[in-house]
Parts: C-alpha cells; sequence; structure tokens
C-alpha cells in the first residue's frame, strides 16, 4: 500500500475508531450511573467530548501506529485502541456483583450497537457505483463495523482489566476471582502478545464482523 492509500485509510478509520473508544467508555459509565454509583458523573467524563477521554498512547500512539503499519513494517495490523477508563467504584453500585456484570458488558454492547446501526446504513445505500457520496458513506460505514466488532470482541476477552476479565472476576468465587485479579495490571501486555503471536483475535472477530456485513447485504 503506497502512501497515499494509508493517509486515505487513516482518514476513513480515525473517526469510527474515536467514535468506538468514546462511547464504549461513556457506556460504562452511564450504565454504571444508573445503577448507583455518579463517579463518573461527579468527575465529569459522562460526555461524549474525546478530550475528557483521549488516552495519549492508547487513544492517539497505538491506533497511530496500528494504521500507519503498512509503512512502517511493510504488514498490515488489526487496528485497535483504548481511552482513559471512566472510573467506576463498584462499591458504590447497588447490587454490586449483578451490577459489576452489566457494568462491564455495556461497553461491548454499545459497540455491537453501533456495527448494527452501520450495518444498516449499509444495507439503504444505493448501489450506484460512480457516486461518490455513498461511497464514501459505505467505506464509512464498513470502518465502523470492522472497528466495533474488534473493540467489542477484544473487550470482551476474559482477562482482566478487560470488561470480560471483570465479568469473569464477579462470577468466580472470592478466592479464585482474587487470584485471578493478579493478572489486571498485565493484562493488556497478555492481550497484545496474543494479537501479535497468533491469529485467536482474528478467528473470533472474523465471524461477528461477516455477521454483521450480510446484515448489511
Amino acid at each position: 500500500m503506497g502512501v497515499f492509500g494509508v493517509i486515505v485509510e487513516v482518514l476513513l478509520l480515525a473517526g469510527p475508531v474515536l467514535a468506538a473508544i468514546v462511547f464504549h467508555e461513556v457506556a460504562h459509565g452511564w450504565v454504571a450511573y444508573a445503577f448507583g454509583d455518579p463517579t463518573a458523573a461527579e468527575r465529569g467524563r459522562l460526555t461524549l467530548n474525546p478530550l475528557a477521554h483521549i488516552d495519549p498512547i492508547g487513544t492517539v500512539i497505538l491506533p497511530g501506529l496500528l494504521l500507519l503499519a503498512p509503512l512502517l513494517f511493510h504488514e498490515r495490523l488489526p487496528v485497535f485502541g483504548y481511552a482513559r477508563p471512566v472510573p467506576v467504584d463498584f462499591g458504590r453500585l447497588r447490587h454490586p456483583k449483578r451490577d459489576t456484570i452489566l457494568v462491564a458488558l455495556a461497553g461491548p454492547a454499545t459497540n455491537f450497537a453501533m456495527a448494527a446501526m452501520a450495518a444498516f446504513v449499509l444495507a439503504q445505500l444505493p448501489h450506484v457505483e460512480d457516486a461518490l457520496l455513498p461511497a464514501l458513506v459505505r467505506l464509512v460505514a464498513v470502518a465502523t463495523i470492522q472497528v466495533n466488532c474488534l473493540l467489542a470482541v477484544f473487550n470482551a476477552m476474559p482477562i482482566p482489566p478487560l470488561d470480560g476479565g471483570r465479568v469473569l472476576v464477579a462470577l468466580l468465587p472470592v478466592k479464585t476471582a482474587r487470584a485471578l485479579m493478579t493478572l489486571d495490571r498485565v493484562g493488556y501486555i497478555i492481550v497484545l502478545l496474543l494479537i501479535f503471536n497468533t491469529n485467536v483475535v482474528a478467528r473470533l472477530v472474523g465471524p461477528v464482523t461477516a455477521f454483521f456485513f450480510r446484515l448489511g447485504g
């Protein structure tokens, strides 16, 4: 892929990546707020303003490097990122065990909802090959499906501090849960090693993405 192609891809993916990350985090905060924890609201994080959620590494540097991978490493890599986690005080939830699960699932569920909306847009687009606007909308919708499916599946992996890890911790007995929580600080490293050294994530994301593309025709 040439420089121009990479630039075009960066421009097409930047918006969907940022939207997917921000909505994912805000969903955690809103569900926590609904179940009794106003921590995110108190800290000004229940906003769709990207500036409130941007993490320099996870929101800018990491996805930027992955988008530029064809130029830097001569290889296409999965594009994903993360924002500053919305603060949740699980002790303030009315039903901590149940509500922790619902708060954790809110992020991936929101990403799947965004993928479904993008699939709906795809299904409504006219099949006109030489029309610029439908072609651009189609490209953005495709990118939105890909990014949101990857983010949802990535976060659903049962490794703390990912959302799937939070769900697993809430379901396990206390002693086992505490042992699993020791992975909290190195969980992202484990997942990154899986992504770059195996095709596990690709195998999981592929069928999910294909499902939403079928919805979009």
